[in-house]
């Protein structure tokens, strides 16, 4: 039951919650929609709204926000090498350091996969993202204890009720925590 709460409640505030609650670049919880860009574009390309057609990852046309949608959509999506193609397009951050984490724990090397993590919390300490997939990876691997400490940061930056509390939370309690 306590589980069916904390996911209605996580997804109430992500209709109401502001972007920094979601920390790791996007304020979206939920995954992102599919586009053309995962449909239709070839590597290097992502869809244009506004020209309705895809364009070079690296146009003018595209804003950074675009390319972060683009990505999120690429990774979730599963097109690991489209994501990665599209990372070494983008400047390192705190975002895409978690991205190159999500797409190496999804690929199954998790040592990679901690490093980046590691990476994008020392860059940006409330990145609430790293933290839950990071501590989902330790989970995973028997390291409760660990997990439970990055859960204890995500309730005190701000996360308590959040996505990320929520999919750590059920890695810890023997779910598979989030593919998102």
């Amino acid at each position: 039951m306590r589980q069916l709460t904390l996911a209605l409640t996580a997804g109430i505030l992500s209709l109401a919650a502001p972007a920094p609650l979601w920390a790791a670049g996007s304020d979206d919880p939920f995954p992102p929609k599919t586009t053309k860009t995962t449909t239709e574009c070839k590597t290097g390309e992502i869809y244009d709204e506004k020209t309705k057609s895809c364009v070079e990852q690296s146009s003018s046309l595209l804003n950074e926000a675009k390319r972060f949608a683009a990505l999120r959509e690429l990774a979730y999506a599963g097109q690991y090498e489209r994501a990665l193609s599209l990372l070494d397009a983008l400047p390192e951050s705190s975002f895409t350091l978690t991205y190159r984490g999500f797409i190496a724990r999804k690929k199954g090397a998790a040592d990679a996969a901690d490093r980046y993590y590691l990476a994008a919390i020392a860059a940006d300490g409330d990145n609430l993202l790293a933290r839950s997939y990071f501590g989902q990876g330790l989970a995973q691997s028997g390291k409760r204890a660990a997990a439970k400490a990055q859960l204890t940061q995500i309730r005190k930056r701000g996360g308590r009720n959040s996505w990320p509390e929520f999919a750590l939370v059920s890695a810890l309690r023997g779910g598979i925590g989030s593919n998102y």
